[in-house]
Parts: structure tokens; C-alpha cells; sequence
């Protein structure tokens, strides 16, 4: 039975003099008639435009965008174009890290700094076959190595690798730890409405000072350093939310025409008998609580459950990959601090380093269209 939201606000007026269940009861019980299964093997097409202006002008601009450009089975690029008053536009890396984006630099002459950058891609949505029979997947061992190592704000020492091992106590293989982990991220931690943008992911200092609230950047990123912390290679991945969810939830999806504030960090882990499985945590921590006026503290409940099961090795096609580096820095620039990640446009001027969070000095636009 499927719900529509005039029959849920119906029923909850209803429920103050009949004693029929609430809201957030009744979209737990059109959840639980449903399942939150994202199912390979349909390609979609997308053009995502991003739109960039700068209203604060001192001196030279520069701009680097992100760009999607994973290539993997869930996401390919069908190419990228660009347009604006720059004098100059390419893409360069961080070679590195492996990443790539647009960077674009205006002279001091340019008085209203203007970008375009249109991608073609397509996704896939994600999910693993659990009842596969276990082998070995291969992997590059350089590959393994870096999703192992610490990061500026993920340690693998300390006090990460002390809960770690606490979370998985008792796990041996490396699934049973990942499982163990991602339980413990959902138990132990939640979503922080109020934090700017998608957090900064700084394990150490949520971990240490036991505030353990914060967006995808931050809940994903807890996930990621213990598990790289007991050896299961793990990974952010960076990127966009496009469209709506097709299982109904208004929290897992993004209205394309106006794509500002959909970023949104995901992860992923290396399993032996699975290769890079998806993963995403800070989601079931968003449907919690955000996706029903009441908090729901209970993974189990109706609403929840479903999306806490399929995001445990799976992922809607209805979202876009940017990159996965930590610490990268970026070409060109006079400045010569790492960022944690590359999720919005960054930019710079004589006045230094723009705050990508801020709309009045640094405007960016992003819609997207399925093709």
C-alpha cells in the first residue's frame, strides 16, 4: 500500500480525536509496506549544469571546481565543457591524489567573475549479493595502502583505533568488523541539522570530546578511520545528490532544478570477497532524524529500518561521485593549506581563500536534467 502525503496529513489530524496513529506512524507503516532495494543494472543520463559567479573582486580570481569524474561500475562521464570570462580554463589534478577539476583564472580587469561548467554523466544504482559465494576480489595494493592511512583529520591511532576495537570486539572477518562499525556509527552518533554545510569531518576532535553530531562529512568520515583503523580499507566518497528518491524518502533525494546544498559525502569499503562495497551510514542518521518531524532514535522502527538494511552495500543511482581525496591541495593556488575535501566550488582573490559556504561574496548556482 502506498500513502500519499494528502492521506498521511489526513490521518494525522484525524489521530487527535480517533486515536489513529500519527505522522511519522503512518509513514512507517507505508515504509514498512515497501523496501529500500536499489537495484543495478539500469544506466541513467544526466546533465549537471554549475553556474559560478564572484561578487567580491579584488585583484586576480581564481576558481576550481569539482568535476564528476569517477569512472567506475556504478558512474561514467560522457564528457565535460565550460564557458566564461576567464582568461583562463582547464582541468588540472592534484596527480597525487588523483583528482581532477575545473580551474579558471580571471584578470584583475575582469570585473564580475563568471563560470560555467556543464557534465555529462551517467549512474547506476548500487547493491551487493551478500549470498555470493566468498573468494578474493583483486585490488591494486598501492590502492589498499592509501585507504588504510591516516589523514590530517582521520587518525588511525589513538583514541579511533581504541573505539574501533571496542565496536569490533569479538568481529573477526573483515565484513563482521565493517558491520560492526557502520552499527556502531548508527548507535552512537547523529545527525546535526545545524552544522554549516556538511560538516569537516574531524574524527578525532568528535570522538575526544564525545560530540558525535554532525552531517555526512562528519558521520561518514567516523565510519571511514575505524574502519581503516582495524585494517578494512575504507573511503569517502564525495559528490551531488541529482533527483528524488524513487522509495519515497524526501531526505535521500534533491530537487534538480536548484541543486545548492545537495552535496553529500558517501563511503565505501574493501571487503576481500566483495571488492569496494557502498556504504553510507550518515544517511540512516539523516532519515532518523530529519525525515519526520519527531527524532526517531530507533534504527528498528518501520521508517528507518529499510534504509538501514539497503545502505549497508548499496547506494540509489540518483546521486554523483566527484572524487575521493583527502587532503588535496589545489593547483594554482597562493595559498598553501590542504582542504579535508572538494565537494563545492573553491575560489580565491587577493583577499585570499573564499568561503565556499557563504552566498554573498561567492554565488554558485547547480540544476540538473535526466536525458
Amino acid at each position: 500500500m502506498t500513502l500519499t502525503r494528502r492521506q498521511l496529513i489526513q490521518g494525522s489530524a484525524a489521530a487527535a480525536i480517533a486515536g489513529l496513529p500519527s505522522l511519522g506512524q503512518a509513514q512507517g507503516a507505508a515504509a514498512a509496506a515497501r523496501r529500500f532495494e536499489p537495484r543495478p543494472g539500469t544506466w541513467r543520463s544526466f546533465e549537471l549544469t554549475l553556474d559560478v559567479s564572484v561578487a567580491d573582486h579584488q585583484g586576480t580570481t581564481k576558481l576550481w571546481l569539482p568535476l564528476p569524474d569517477l569512472e567506475t561500475g556504478y558512474q561514467r562521464s560522457l564528457g565535460h565543457s565550460f564557458s566564461g570570462n576567464a582568461s583562463v580554463m582547464q582541468v588540472v589534478a592534484d596527480a597525487p591524489r588523483g583528482v581532477r577539476m575545473l580551474y579558471a583564472e580571471f584578470p584583475e580587469s575582469v570585473k564580475a567573475p563568471s563560470l560555467q561548467l556543464v557534465s555529462r554523466l551517467q549512474t547506476q544504482s548500487r547493491a551487493v549479493d551478500w549470498s555470493r559465494k566468498a573468494g578474493r576480489v583483486g585490488e591494486d595494493p598501492e590502492v589498499l595502502r592509501a585507504n588504510l592511512a591516516p589523514t590530517e583529520l582521520i587518525p588511525t591511532d589513538g583514541i579511533v583505533r581504541k573505539t574501533a576495537l571496542e565496536a569490533t570486539r569479538g568481529a573477526r572477518t573483515d565484513l563482521e568488523k565493517t558491520r560492526a562499525i557502520y552499527r556502531w556509527v548508527v548507535a552512537n552518533a547523529h545527525r546535526e541539522p545545524k552544522v554549516r554545510g556538511c560538516g569537516t569531518g574531524d574524527v578525532r576532535t568528535m570522538l575526544e570530546t564525545g560530540n558525535l553530531g554532525g552531517k555526512c562529512a562528519d558521520l561518514n568520515a567516523i565510519f571511514v578511520g575505524l574502519c581503516r583503523s582495524v585494517g578494512v580499507p575504507a573511503r569517502d566518497v564525495y559528490g551531488l545528490r541529482l533527483v528524488p528518491s524513487a522509495f519515497g524518502y524526501r531526505e535521500l533525494g534533491a530537487n534538480p532544478a536548484g541543486l545548492k546544498g545537495a552535496q553529500h559525502c558517501r563511503a565505501e569499503v574493501f571487503l576481500q570477497a566483495h571488492g569496494w562495497v557502498a556504504m553510507d551510514p550518515a544517511d540512516v542518521l539523516k532519515v532518523m532524524r530529519q525525515e519526520t518531524p519527531e527524532w526517531i532514535k530507533d534504527p528498528a522502527h518501520p521508517l528507518v529500518a529499510p534504509v538501514n538494511e539497503g545502505l549497508f552495500g548499496g547506494w540509489e543511482g540518483n546521486w554523483v561521485g566527484y572524487n575521493t581525496a583527502h587532503d588535496l591541495m589545489l593547483p594554482g593556488s597562493a595559498g598553501k593549506a590542504s582542504l579535508p575535501f572538494l565537494m563545492y566550488p573553491q575560489g580565491e582573490n587577493r583577499s585570499g581563500r573564499f568561503d565556499e559556504l557563504a552566498p554573498d561574496s561567492f554565488k554558485y548556482s547547480i540544476s540538473a536534467k535526466e536525458i
